[in-house]
Formats: C-alpha cells, sequence, structure tokens
C-alpha cells in the first residue's frame, strides 16, 4: 500500500496529466478481470457529486485505484464516514481526500438559505443544507459579494468536513494518530481544472 506522502503525489501527478490533457486511461479484459476478486484503491476521496468533478478522471487514474464517495456538498453523514471506514479497514489505504470545487451548487443552496429562509423545502435537501450550515457560517462576512461568499463557504465546508471525519470516527481518529493515515482537503477549479491541496 503506497504510504499516504506517495498516493499525495500520484494524485498531484495525475492532475497535471488532466489538465495537460495527455491523461488517457486505457483498461483492457485482463486489468478488468484482474479486479473482479479483489481492489487495492491508494486513496479514498470523498467528493460532491457534482457531473464535471469526476475525481477519476481529474486524477487521471483508472479501475481499481480510488474508492469514491460522491454526496451533494461532500459532506460527511453517518454513510460517508461508515464507507469511508470500511474502505479504510478493508484496504489499509493511507490517504483520505475530501473534495469541494468552485461555484458548488449545494454551498450556494446552503449560503441561500442562511440570508433568506425558504419553507417548504424538501427534507432531504434541507438535511444537505443543515450539514454544511455550521461549518460555513463563521466563514460569511457581510460586505462580501456572493461568489466571494461562496469561494470562502467552499474552503470552510471542506475543513468542516474533515474536522467530521475525525470527530466523528474513532477508527479513523486512531489511525491518524497511530498508523499514518492523512487526511487532507483539496478545491477543484471548475475553470482551470486545478486541483489544490491545502
Amino acid at each position: 500500500m503506497l504510504e499516504a506522502d506517495l498516493a499525495l503525489q500520484r494524485l498531484k501527478e495525475g492532475n497535471e496529466l488532466f489538465r495537460s490533457g495527455s491523461s488517457h486511461i486505457e483498461v483492457d479484459e485482463a486489468d478488468r478481470l484482474e479486479l473482479v476478486e479483489k481492489q487495492n484503491p491508494f486513496a479514498i476521496v470523498l467528493g460532491c457529486s457534482d457531473s464535471r468533478i469526476p475525481p477519476e478522471l481529474i486524477f487521471a487514474q483508472g479501475l481499481g485505484d480510488l474508492f469514491v464517495i460522491r454526496v451533494a456538498g461532500n459532506i460527511a453523514a453517518p454513510s460517508q464516514i461508515g464507507s469511508i471506514e470500511f474502505a479504510e479497514e478493508k484496504f489499509g489505504t493511507k490517504l483520505i481526500v475530501v473534495l469541494g470545487h468552485s461555484f458548488c451548487g449545494a454551498i450556494k443552496a446552503t449560503i441561500e438559505e442562511l440570508e433568506s429562509p425558504s419553507e417548504g423545502s424538501s427534507p432531504n435537501l434541507q438535511a444537505i443544507v443543515n450539514s454544511i450550515k455550521h461549518g460555513v457560517e463563521a466563514s460569511l462576512i457581510n460586505g462580501d459579494s456572493f461568489d466571494d461568499k461562496v469561494a470562502k463557504a467552499v474552503r470552510a465546508n471542506v475543513q468542516s468536513t474533515i474536522d467530521e471525519l475525525t470527530n466523528k470516527s474513532e477508527i479513523l481518529k486512531r489511525k491518524v494518530a497511530e498508523e499514518g493515515l492523512k487526511i487532507v482537503g483539496a478545491e477543484y477549479c471548475l475553470e482551470t481544472g486545478v486541483v489544490e491541496f491545502f
């Protein structure tokens, strides 16, 4: 299994390939059949379900390389945390990336809800907004433009999700402290294709 720093470097190099347009991943039948019985992902990615940010593509990775969990707003609800714990326990992966992105619709919806609460929205959609809300409120500054608020809230939400992973999972907390697991934040820029890790 790749150590966390090597896994992170592989993702960075993959993003460079993606941006250069030379990230053509080909999978033949032998590759596919090799993965039937086992997988060995080198990184776990918790990202937004936005169709413009498929982690395998933006990191130029193939079948079996990434264990990906996607949900609007890259939130860490119990099912996402459980999925990450499963992958961490099963595969011994040393890197978790929480991946946000510019112009995130879930972030925009949360800011709009904070600025002018609505009634009668779907309780399921409201659950996503509520999951994001507590982590981004402090980043919102009166006088900022809406776009500036979104940009700051995207980063704040990534950090809030990282905090949720470490505070609500004894498994992940222990593996960070004792086994070299790293949890890092990142933001994908829709305009440039760059993933910035922070």
